[in-house]
């Protein structure tokens, strides 16, 4: 018997697998994600997994019509092999994060009658989750009242590195591990205000933009933390006092963990603005900032570098809570 985990595609929806599979340590797990996307990336050798499987498939949003009959085809390919390993696994349960990687074990599961948890990350549903929900054991999302798990499933390490903060003395801007250009531009803009007011700068510049980026400060005199991909975004959370940053689900609720009061500038080509909502269920809370990157307003920044943060920061510390992906891996194993 074994426990199922699939979707992808980006690092939003594989993050969810991984907080969740460490707290299904000793279970027979198996992984079947897409040969697209980041998938083979963050689990082709992770040895949790007892077999992992990549399908080709490609996402059907955003292609031309012979885009979509060639992703369509793919699919249905791949949903016959996805049938073939769930049988061969004797795969009991089903968990999906959504992604178009997870869409042939999603409807494999659902052609067996194995049970099929989801898990949406965005407070806009996805559109392989909306098709799927109603054929749901459970729908799990933070952002809705009458989900049967409201926590959100991230690695432990963030909340063992969360401490409330006061006054800023360091910044972090997280623009991803692929860069936003309008979130560099606003801290090289403000990088010598930032540096006369004595508060240091981590900034994930994007892999490509990095010794751009480096020698900016490097001409302005600051020497500032420059990184695109990390493995210790937990560190650099912790050390900064204030964030501004994308609002996918990873990174926005990675920073509440670590109770970190963010200014969230969303992704404007966002699939059905998914971002911008992020950040809303959390400003309408009282806990985070909005900026459309569009009205970026520096003076603004600059006035909420001057408050007290201890505030939002004691209230994310209250409101986000560490039990998320072990609930969910009980709902798993008693499947």
């Amino acid at each position: 018997m074994s426990i199922v985990m699939t979707g992808g595609g980006t690092g939003g929806h594989l993050a969810i697998i991984k907080a969740v599979k460490e707290e299904l340590e000793g279970e027979n797990l198996i992984y079947i994600g897409s040969t697209k996307g980041q998938d083979r990336a963050w689990f082709g050798e992770d040895k949790q997994f007892k077999s992992v499987h990549f399908l080709d498939t490609q996402g059907v949003v955003n292609q031309g019509v012979l885009g979509k009959f060639k992703s369509l085809y793919m699919l249905i390919k791949a949903t016959i092999e996805a049938r073939k390993i769930l049988k061969k696994v004797n795969a009991k349960v089903v968990f999906c994060v959504g992604g178009f990687s997870a869409a042939p074990t999603s409807f494999a599961a659902k052609m067996l009658k194995i049970p099929i948890i989801i898990h949406e990350q965005n407070a806009a549903i996805g559109s392989l989750n909306r098709l799927l929900r109603n054929h749901a054991k459970a729908f799990i999302s933070s952002y809705e009242e009458d989900s049967p798990i409201h926590s959100y499933p991230i690695k432990r390490e963030f909340f063992e590195k969360s401490r409330i903060r006061k006054e800023i003395k360091t910044i972090i801007f997280l623009g991803g591990s692929q860069g936003a250009v309008a979130i560099n531009n606003l801290a090289l803009e403000l990088a010598l205000i930032i540096k006369e007011r004595g508060i240091r700068i981590i900034h994930q510049a994007g892999e490509n933009n990095i010794q751009e980026v480096e020698q900016s400060y490097r001409d302005m005199g600051i020497g500032a933390i420059v990184f695109g991909f990390t493995d210790r975004l937990s560190d650099y959370m912790q050390e900064a006092d204030f964030a501004v940053a994308r609002a996918g689900a990873s990174t926005l609720w990675e920073l509440s963990a670590t109770a970190c009061p963010t200014l969230f500038i969303p992704y404007p080509h966002a699939a059905s603005d998914h971002q911008y909502y992020n950040a809303k269920f959390l400003e309408e809370q009282g806990v985070a900032w909005i900026m459309r990157e569009g009205e970026i307003d520096n003076s603004k920044l600059l006035s909420i570098l001057e408050e007290d943060m201890t505030k939002k920061s004691s209230k994310l510390r209250e409101m986000i809570k560490s039990d998320g992906a072990k609930k969910i891996a009980d709902m798993l194993r008693e499947l």
